[in-house]
């Protein structure tokens, strides 16, 4: 059977892996090109990382999924423990992050490969975070949780819907979603973003 907060989850996986690819192909043709990249664009694809999956998914995952499945799979709990750990630390990442990029567009060149290999290391970390979460929690939950589980579950995670998944942006957050949309490059966007 299927389940909205299953396809929820992959759709929203799918959506920040593409944003994460198209950042760090973002980063690479500037660094062909000899040029600076679009700090504007950067800027709005590290807020979009912010505010959806750090703030909202991950919130839902370890409030509400890890829960249930710790309950009734309590095998996997060092496999949750470690998951839980990662959105804490995804927290502070994405804060590190975005002061590395102050830090490259405000001081210049000098910055750009703290900046450059700050990216690939939380790019690494956050595919492999969600690598475990669909090729293990996912698959537990859909053996162990009932059907109260999943209702309740389905609820939540319909609740908040990332607009990079296919949803209407809120009024607050169109301006975010055209610029990346129009501006950052192939998966995400459309643009070459410079």
């Amino acid at each position: 059977m299927r389940h909205l907060a299953l396809d929820i989850i992959h759709d929203e996986h799918q959506a920040l892996a593409a944003m994460l690819r198209s950042l760090t192909m973002l980063l690479q043709q500037a660094r062909r090109e000899g040029e600076l990249p679009d700090f504007a664009v950067l800027r709005a694809m590290l807020f979009y990382v912010d505010e959806f999956p750090e703030r909202l998914h991950h919130t839902k995952e370890s409030e509400l999924l890890f829960p249930k499945i710790r309950a009734r799979a309590p095998e996997i709990g060092a496999t949750l423990d470690r998951l839980d750990r990662d959105h804490a630390h995804g927290e502070r990442a994405i804060r590190g992050l975005e002061h590395a990029l102050l830090a490259f567009e405000v001081l210049g060149e000098p910055r750009r490969a703290a900046f450059e290999e700050a990216t690939d290391r939380y790019v690494r970390f956050y595919l492999d975070h969600m690598a475990v979460e669909e090729s293990e929690i996912l698959p537990t939950a859909r053996r162990v949780l009932d059907e109260a589980d999943w209702a309740e579950l389905d609820a939540a995670f319909a609740a908040h819907r990332d607009p990079l998944t296919g949803h209407e942006p809120s009024e607050e957050y169109r301006p975010l979603f055209q610029r990346i949309l129009m501006q950052a490059p192939a998966p995400i966007g459309l643009g070459a973003a410079h």
